[in-house]
């Protein structure tokens, strides 16, 4: 079963992932997710450079510390 992943803005970069599949790696969006990644935490949906922002809510919630690609798990590893 594909997993629920919420996208709050259409300016958003990132998605929450909403349910406990972990070990899933496609969500009903059709994003291919890189990594398990835990309820709560965002997926990247587009490459975000190093620098750039990351965006939840449509506005900006931190800057990317080294490139995210599409699927990569989006949290305090790679972004401030």
């Amino acid at each position: 079963m594909p997993r629920i992943a919420l996208q709050v803005h259409p300016s958003d970069n990132v998605v929450t992932l909403i349910d406990a599949l972990v070990d899933e790696t496609r969500t009903r969006c059709g994003l291919t997710l890189r990594d398990p990644i835990a309820f709560g935490h965002k997926a990247a949906t587009r490459t975000i450079a190093e620098g750039e922002s990351v965006i939840k809510y449509g506005v900006t919630i931190g800057r990317a510390t080294r490139p995210i690609e599409v699927g990569d798990h989006v949290h305090v590893h790679n972004c401030c």
